[in-house]
């Protein structure tokens, strides 16, 4: 295998420019614009960054500034980061969906002083709060539509005015961009990226050139990239998971990033693509799976038969496959015989045809949705990290791939357990800490070892463990110990149940309150003549709590302890959203925020006289108006539960 170490020496906007010295012809970039995929060569990537870092440059953005980034995935995206880091300034990003406040917030605590966006959606948010951020000196757009009646004020910049101003400044000196950034070290910290804030206000990683670089290089190292394989561009770039694959893998392996034409037609332009590899929070496989319950839900009698045998041929042989072991000759015949007849034809249904590893990571992902995706042919693989790691430390190896564990840490990486149970990692990647915030910093590098935060143990096999958040795991009444987020994972398997949150932190039992997945449900209910409005009114339907019912006793039967089972729950009347603050920006939950929120829900939960509760339901719309709802919630106790 190509060793890529020398690739360390460089940062990325030198590392831009070696690969254009390589394959300048070839596509690095792909995006689907008005129906048509459009292509930018490295030659092209290259030409675009360089207009971008000397039209920066002319504006009066300088080494040390910092530039904002909010919108969806485009190209523009990658232009404006590595451009601005071509000239020393620092990248961040910052989630699309963050409310002007959130914003202004966020801007000020980065010294942002200025901010891309991709329309006049994310400019209007900076105009409510324009007061708020004086020290933003442009804010640079990519779409023009909208935007006329701004063009009079010079605080606002179109791109292709900056690509002007840039090819300006080359012709008068091509050999400035060269000498701007030869003078960058591969150890400059080059992007904040935000944590997800499950705590309270993100805090910004200090991420280095090296970070990514050697991120890219380490993967590839596990599982071999070619140049001409394809990557679908969906998560929403101011993740991490995201970063790792746009700044790290692909200038590290040449991979082609492909944009979609919006967030809400991603799924239909994967199958367009056929991506080689995907990477995606566990959220995106639950969706995947759920569409292809209901391919099969739909289709003849015959089709769910031969599904049904089948998947379970699959899911035999998937653990002979994940394992390394060697299949016995008639299972690998009956196996290749359904791929032939029914795995194949459905994942290239949905664009996964060419697939040959997937990636989760973000959260933790049930075993029964890993060794699903094995049983269809989908080589799903769990990695772990975090943001201040460029996102993985850990990863599943082709033919060792266990699915309670995250995999053996990547080569480079150290691993160790603090006493206190806490995972602890060393890499190339570790970011330098936090920006502005030295005693967090100081916490979080202690002992020169990177502190998760997340509590695990080492199996005899080398893999690791993550049994939850060290602040999340529960203790029940008698001090016997579980994890909310392994048995909201095991809840989640059900296509019914969209989201969980377990509590019983010292209580006598467990209990759940339940999201159902309103696409499958409301089709179930659809099946059977069973009437609905909204969502409110199909979550406490008596049906739909039966069907519940039935999930529950199924984990409760598997449980491995007693106190694992849950006694009690209800279903929530309305989605748990990130808008409304109960997830993170990347689908986690924010368990203490939802416990306050809810705790006269939570309350009742540990009333076993309560079946019935009246609520008031609180909610608030994208245009900014609010109403509230009565409703009526019941509760639920299982029988046989601790």
């Amino acid at each position: 295998m190509e060793n890529k170490d020398h690739l360390l020496e460089y940062t990325i906007p030198q590392l831009l420019r070696w690969r254009v010295n390589e394959t300048g012809d070839k596509v690095a970039l792909r995006e689907k614009d008005f129906g048509y995929w459009n292509n930018y060569t490295w030659n092209d990537y290259y030409d675009r960054v360089r207009k971008i870092a000397l039209g920066l440059e002319k504006v009066g953005i300088k080494k040390g500034d910092k530039l904002a980034l909010i919108g969806d995935n485009i190209p523009e995206i990658l232009f404006m980061a590595i451009g601005a880091q071509s000239i020393g300034a620092v990248s961040a990003g910052i989630y699309q969906t963050s409310l002007p406040e959130e914003i202004a917030q966020l801007i000020n605590y980065m010294d942002v002083t200025a901010v891309f966006c991709d329309d006049q959606e994310q400019v209007d948010k900076l105009v409510d709060v324009r007061d708020q951020i004086p020290q933003v000196r442009k804010v640079i757009y990519e779409d023009p539509r909208g935007m006329r009646e701004y063009r009079s004020d010079d605080w606002y910049l179109f791109i292709d005015d900056l690509y002007e101003m840039g090819a300006a400044a080359h012709a008068e000196n091509p050999q400035k961009y060269d000498a701007l950034i030869d003078q960058g070290s591969p150890d400059d910290i080059c992007h904040f990226c935000l944590t997800s804030g499950t705590t309270g206000l993100s805090k910004g990683s200090m991420i280095s050139h090296k970070n990514y670089i050697n991120m890219g290089i380490q993967i590839s190292k596990v599982d071999k990239l070619e140049n001409t394989d394809e990557y679908l561009s969906f998560l929403p770039f101011a993740w991490i998971g995201e970063q790792m694959n746009s700044f790290g893998v692909a200038m590290a392996t040449g991979i082609t990033i492909n944009f979609p034409e919006s967030v809400e037609t991603s799924m239909e332009d994967l199958k367009e693509i056929g991506p080689h590899f995907m990477f995606g929070a566990p959220r995106i496989y639950e969706t995947i799976r759920s569409q292809i319950w209901l391919k099969i839900d739909e289709s003849y009698w015959l089709n769910r038969l031969i599904y049904n045998k089948f998947i379970k041929i699959g899911e035999k042989a998937a653990r002979y496959r994940m394992s390394g072991e060697r299949m016995p000759a008639f299972l690998g015949f009956m196996a290749w015989l359904g791929k032939i007849l029914l795995m194949d034809p459905l994942i290239n249904q949905i664009g996964l045809r060419r697939l040959r590893r997937a990636y989760t990571g973000g959260a933790a992902l049930g075993p029964e949705l890993f060794t699903f995706y094995q049983a269809i042919g989908v080589n799903l693989k769990q990695i772990y990290g975090q943001t201040e790691i460029v996102g993985i430390a850990y990863m599943h190896r082709d033919g060792d791939v266990r699915p309670d564990t995250v995999g053996i840490p990547l080569p480079e990486t150290e691993c160790k357990i603090s006493e206190q149970g806490e995972i602890l990692s060393r890499s190339p990647s570790v970011c330098a800490g936090y920006y502005k915030m030295d005693d967090k910093s100081a916490e979080l590098l202690e002992g020169g070892w990177l502190h998760s935060g997340d509590a695990g143990y080492l199996d005899d096999n080398g893999h690791l463990i993550v049994i939850d958040r060290v602040a999340d795991v529960m203790h029940n009444s008698k001090e016997e110990m579980f994890s909310p987020m392994f048995l909201e994972n095991k809840l989640k398997f059900s296509p019914y149940i969209k989201e969980a949150v377990i509590f019983g932190d010292k209580r006598d039992f467990v209990s759940a309150l339940i999201n159902i997945d309103p696409i499958v449900v409301g089709k179930w209910a659809e099946d059977r003549g069973i009437s609905f409005t909204t969502y409110m009114d199909l979550s406490n339907n008596p049906e739909v709590a039966e069907l519940l019912k039935e999930a529950v006793t199924d984990i409760n039967a598997r449980a491995e302890k007693d106190h694992f089972k849950i006694k009690r729950f209800a279903v929530l009347y309305k989605l748990l959203d990130m808008d409304d603050g109960e997830l993170t920006k990347t689908g986690k939950i924010r368990r203490k925020f939802v416990m306050e929120k809810y705790k006269d829900l939570y309350d009742a939960l540990y009333d076993e006289s309560v079946s019935k509760k009246k609520v008031e339901a609180f909610f608030q719309y994208q245009d900014g108006q609010t109403t509230t709802v009565e409703a009526e919630m019941s509760f639920y106790t299982m029988e046989g539960a601790a």
